[in-house]
């Protein structure tokens, strides 16, 4: 399984992936889900991908050599992010079409994508794009995209992030999301990969490789179980438990079952 997430606030873009690849218990490697495309002070793209292994290489693949070939549009040659992300969902169900038309045995090629960026004179942007090729924008009211195993990574995520949080804790934000899926789904493992892309900068952004040994990751997987350990003991106590009288109406009766 795969979780990948990308957030977009007024600072710019944070994009996070784990590497573990499962194709049964017997079967589990580690590939790189995080692709980036950058013209340095002209347009640069991120894409995390999620899905079947071979899709997802062969999409990346092509996108990478349609630029030389000189074929029209790619990630070069598009004016706006909505003809780059029209191109990569074309793409993405062309190689699911290829992939299926040799196939003999039922494999499902599905894939999915998160694609972001910035062209130069327009905002950053994210998309998601479904194994059909159509794609949704990130909400104002919840500026991120998430795809793969996203449960248990997303309740952090819709209580904190708000487009006003600055860079920085919102990378934070996205490590912890990760780690909470990491400790409870085993098909998503490290090295992760995050990547900070500042607003108009138009560069290559900041890029971690975090292995599991990591010394920042387990940093910050430690601090976060005692955060949550601490907030835990914070929250109110019940009546009896503080020796304070309980409020007549205050404790129902289970209903009886007839």
């Amino acid at each position: 399984m795969t979780y990948c997430l990308a957030i977009n606030v007024h600072q710019g873009l944070v994009f996070c992936s784990d590497s573990r690849t499962n194709a049964g218990i017997d079967n589990v490697s580690t590939y790189s889900k995080m692709h980036t495309f950058a013209w340095p002070g002209e347009r640069f793209f991120v894409l995390l991908s999620a899905g079947n292994l071979a899709t997802t290489q062969a999409v990346v693949k092509k996108l990478h050599s349609d630029i030389p070939k000189g074929l029209v549009p790619n990630l070069e040659s598009v004016k706006t992010m909505q003809e780059a992300v029209d191109y990569v969902g074309i793409v993405s169900t062309w190689v699911q079409k290829q992939q299926t038309d040799r196939d003999t045995s039922n494999t499902n090629f599905e894939a999915s994508f998160i694609f972001g960026g910035q062209i130069a004179g327009a905002p950053p942007e994210l998309f998601m794009i479904y194994p059909q090729g159509n794609y949704i924008h990130e909400s104002r009211a919840h500026p991120f995209l998430q795809i793969g195993e996203i449960k248990y990574g997303k309740p952090i995520l819709d209580r904190v992030v708000k487009q006003e949080l600055d860079l920085d804790r919102a990378a934070r934000l996205a490590l912890v999301s990760m780690n909470s899926t990491v400790r409870s789904n085993v098909t998503v493992g490290p090295p992760v990969e995050l990547l900070i892309y500042e607003r108009d900068s138009l560069g290559t952004g900041r890029r971690l490789y975090l292995p599991e040994d990591d010394p920042f990751a387990r940093e910050l997987s430690d601090k976060w179980n005692a955060g949550l350990m601490q907030a835990l003991e914070s929250l109110p106590r019940f009546a009896w438990e503080t020796g304070a009288k309980e409020e007549e109406g205050r404790v129902f009766p289970f209903p009886s079952q007839t």
